[in-house]
């Protein structure tokens, strides 16, 4: 059994996914966090009394091995690393949603101190794609932004949501990195510098994500699930009623390959395998996991795996030694694998025993033969999806028809599917009076992603008491919630995209039939649909010179037609002329907007500065009116200074509104830059995001408009 090598009691309580270790001198490993009030501690036992307190570090009172960094803001990510090319010792990065903090803890100094007005909820220190510099790179509000060691904006782009997680790797191992973001979106992103090259669908906030080795890389979600990814093809994946708080890659049983070292909320720690997600460790605090990193630190040469817990609590594990290689885990848990493994078997003895009886049955046709779950050979599952329009007492759905050719009844059908149902499962168990061969499912998919429906059907005789199992696979296509049939009521879109494509009609027919839910026989590219979510219609028309036109005023969905139908047909390149009139007055009225909150906040700024003045002077003529005993004057200037005080606060209360309502403008126009970039593929998409990004920055209104409808920057 595994045990620590080192416990530690620090008497700061650390908050959770804000752990790191760093060498801020170039050789002592200091473990750092950032903790309650502001602050961020640096615990360093190697250098004990040989920190003097300045700038913004100071000594802790309660733990002589603690020195803590005053931020004056929340903290919402840090890291630590080498950022500078020629530099001895690590930088520690600090993020809060308005500030990035870049300090030199040795020489307790600020090497940059930057305002990032999307905020930084994750933060990832290292080298992107070919850019010369090491980056830190902050993920925000709808935003990604990389500085360098002076501080610098050496990369900008926008993504679908906020970004919650950021790993760097080298996921198209091309021996360069790639970026990994994690989104409440439920995706999970990879941009090669600032061009998107994959995405994957996951169906919960990506809350971490750590690199493991190659292109191989771990995640967490927010409802508990875990698992491991190699590109784009899932490995394994488990989910638990807890939450992941932490995930780290560390080879902890010597096997020369890392496993998945997960912390959980309910203060577990476990490990797995990288390819099977077996657990080969597990141990417990009594507090939720804060954090797990690595690191030397006991200065004996062999690197630690480092848990540490919401209360402080601080433990060290060494790589099994190559005489536990393979028994990390102490006896009980062998026992409890032994208990399953027999359960496991029992279940397999009862199964063969009713194969037996039912093969005894075979021979002569009786009675009980369907009681004995004997069923016809020709037997077999059958599904059908059709698309099912809202009525009055049911919403729009896909309808799933599942159904036997016989006269066999299905007593059970068990779905599952990633995102659909709640818990990812759905059971349909009909009643004894209804039961027959079809069962007719209700499925309502949340969002356009292709989704495989895993089947499980219980079928047998009316009278069976035993049942087989079959199963099935069936794949719900990516845009499954279009319909066909047009009311002819429907008012016409008004947004449209734009593009030439040099390929053949039937390529596009091919795209709708494996994208869409359609009867057989269409063999025009030319089609309408009505969107069952939102309502309104969807028009795609192709013309002989290989223009199509795809008309809807929902310009998320044009944005996902115009990637699938590029992905579809191997376009690396693609320019659009777009025009969606509704969502650009939305935005139009959104920036106005912007400029109008930026306005009231440097007048709130403003006047919190006069007050703060008036606070002093007052605070000065009244502690001059207490020592010369004029009380009546020192009892006046406190009046003041109590009215005062609370006209700070309601100021306080209204410059928080006045940002949070800043905030999520400025998200909204984050999501409009990115959504002109999916209307394009390739090198256009990258060059209408940048320009997007230049037209804001200069405050060129019309420029950004006539950007996002041509996507091009010339006039």
């Amino acid at each position: 059994m595994l045990v620590p090598i080192f416990t530690l009691k620090l008497n700061h309580k650390i908050n959770p996914r804000m752990v790191a270790i760093g060498k801020y001198d170039g050789i002592h490993p200091c473990l750092t966090a950032a903790t309650q009030a502001g602050k961020v501690f640096i615990h360093n036992p190697h250098t004990r009394g040989q920190r003097p307190a300045a700038h913004r570090l100071s000594q802790s009172t309660q733990d002589s091995d603690i020195s803590l960094l005053n931020i004056n803001q929340a903290v919402s990510c840090l890291t630590a690393g080498t950022l500078g090319p020629n530099t001895t010792g690590h930088t520690l990065l600090v993020g809060s949603q308005t500030n990035l903090l870049a300090y030199d803890v040795h020489d307790n100094t600020d090497v940059f101190y930057k305002e990032v007005t999307d905020g930084a909820n994750a933060i990832v220190l290292g080298k992107l794609g070919d850019i010369q510099s090491t980056l830190a790179i902050i993920g925000g509000n709808c935003a990604l932004q990389g500085f360098d060691y002076e501080g610098n904006d050496q990369f900008w782009t926008v993504t679908g949501d906020n970004v919650r997680s950021l790993v760097l790797c080298d996921f198209t191992a091309d021996g360069k990195n790639e970026l990994l973001v994690g989104s409440d979106d439920f995706d999970i992103r990879v941009f090669k510098e600032d061009e998107l090259v994959s995405e994957i669908a996951e169906n919960e906030t990506v809350t971490s994500l750590c690199h493991m080795h190659g292109s191989r890389f771990g995640y967490a979600l927010a409802n508990g699930t875990v698992g491991v990814y190699d590109r784009t093809a899932r490995y394994w994946r488990i989910k638990s009623k807890n939450h992941a708080m932490s995930i780290h890659a560390f080879d902890l049983n010597a096997d020369g390959v890392v496993e998945l070292i997960t912390g959980w909320s309910n203060g577990k720690i476990d490990a797995r395998s990288d390819r099977t997600g077996e657990v080969i460790f597990k141990d417990n605090f009594s507090s939720s996991v804060a954090g797990v990193v690595e690191g030397d630190y006991r200065m004996d040469g062999q690197i630690q795996l480092i848990c540490t817990s919401v209360e402080g609590e601080v433990r060290g594990y060494l790589p099994a030694s190559k005489d536990m290689k393979g028994n990390l885990m102490d006896a009980s848990v062998e026992q409890d694998l032994i208990r399953e493994l027999s359960q496991r078997k029992q279940n397999l003895m009862l199964e063969l025993r009713n194969y037996e009886d039912n093969s005894k049955a075979l021979p002569g046709v009786s009675e009980g033969e369907f009681k004995m779950g004997v069923i016809p050979a020709n037997t077999q599952l059958q599904t059908a999806l059709s698309v099912r329009r809202a009525t009055e007492i049911q919403r729009a759905h896909i309808e799933l028809n599942i159904s036997t050719p016989n006269e066999t009844i299905i007593r059970a059908v068990l779905i599952f599917a990633e995102g659909i149902f709640e818990g990812e499962s759905h059971v349909v168990h009909p009643c004894a009076q209804n039961l027959s061969g079809c069962v007719r499912v209700p499925i309502i998919p949340p969002k356009d992603i292709p989704v495989d429906l895993h089947i499980k059907a219980f079928v047998g005789g009316k009278t069976s008491t035993q049942f087989h199992v079959f199963e099935i696979t069936r794949q719900l296509p990516r845009f499954s919630m279009y319909d066909l049939s047009v009311d002819s009521s429907a008012t016409e879109p008004t947004g449209k995209v734009t593009f030439n494509i040099n390929d053949r009609p039937q390529r596009v027919v091919m795209w709708l039939n494996q994208n869409f839910l359609l009867p057989e026989g269409i063999d025009s590219p030319d089609i309408t649909f009505t969107a069952l979510r939102e309502g309104g219609l969807l028009r795609i028309n192709m013309q002989h010179s290989g223009e199509i036109t795809l008309r809807t005023d929902d310009i998320d969905l044009a944005g996902d037609l115009v990637q699938s139908l590029a992905s579809f047909l191997a376009i690396e390149d693609l320019q659009a002329e777009a025009d969606f009139p509704v969502y650009f007055k939305e935005l139009r009225t959104t920036l106005t907007e912007v400029d109008d909150f930026h306005s009231v906040h440097q007048k709130l700024t403003a006047a919190m500065a006069d007050h703060s003045n008036y606070v002093r002077n007052m605070l000065v003529q009244a502690e001059d009116a207490r020592l010369m005993g004029d009380w009546r004057n020192m009892k006046k200037r406190y009046i003041e200074l109590y009215d005062l005080n609370r006209d700070l606060i309601n100021e306080y209360k209204i410059r928080s509104n006045n940002h949070n309502a800043l905030l999520a403008r400025l998200k909204s126009v984050n999501q409009a830059i990115q959504r002109a970039g999916r209307l394009r593929v390739g090198k256009p998409k990258t060059q209408v995001i940048t320009a997007c990004r230049d037209a804001i920055k200069n405050n060129n209104i019309n420029a950004l408009f006539k950007i996002m409808r041509a996507g091009t920057t010339s006039s």
